[in-house]
């Protein structure tokens, strides 16, 4: 496994720390007028999603993962699995739905995802930062209810359910943020 030393961290990397990889959430490098330099890391275990902080002297060597990323569709949701494809290779990988923090909800058949693998287990999938989605269930906006840019709750084709400004109605196709959760915008 390849090393680096401590004060070449950096955010994003991936870390094995006690054997269980671990994504980089913020790197701090600090060398104080007295005493030797170190570097203050938060990271996320991969496995469990727990954070934790630690701190590694700068001259320490550090294990890392060389790790590669895929594009893949996406196919199907299984009971714990989703289930993507290598539009390539046709070759087919089984992703655990703990690797999308929730965001299942984002999946349609048309969707391209980035999967980090190290060899062949997957660590991580990053979605587009905004999908397209129908909506599918949409109350009516109430008469006189339009102060403030009021919002009201509407369910999407897979599922998911949002805030959205009171004009959406049911077959409307909006753009929702993957990251917030968030309306966006609406498509034409």
């Amino acid at each position: 496994m390849p090393t680096i030393k401590a004060g070449n961290i950096s955010k994003g990397m991936y870390l094995d720390f006690k054997g269980t990889p671990h994504l980089v959430i913020k790197a701090e490098f600090h060398s104080p007028g007295k005493g030797s330099a170190f570097c203050k890391v938060r990271m996320k275990n991969v496995k469990t999603g727990s954070s934790l902080d630690f701190t590694y002297k700068s001259s320490e060597q550090v294990d890392y993962f060389e790790l590669s990323q895929r594009e893949m569709q996406f196919l199907y949701l299984t009971g714990e699995e989703a289930v993507f494809m290598d539009p390539r290779t046709y070759e087919q990988a089984e992703i655990p739905l703990s690797l999308l923090d929730g965001k299942e909800g984002f999946l349609t058949s048309d969707i391209n995802v980035y999967i980090l693998f190290h060899g062949e287990e997957a660590l991580g999938v990053t979605l587009p930062p905004k999908v397209k989605l129908k909506v599918a269930v949409a109350e009516e906006a109430t008469a006189g209810n339009r102060v403030n840019a009021p919002k009201k709750p509407v369910t999407l084709e897979t599922g998911l359910e949002i805030q959205a400004p009171i004009f959406i109605k049911p077959g409307d196709v909006i753009m929702v943020d993957t990251e917030t959760f968030e309306y966006a915008s609406r498509v034409n």
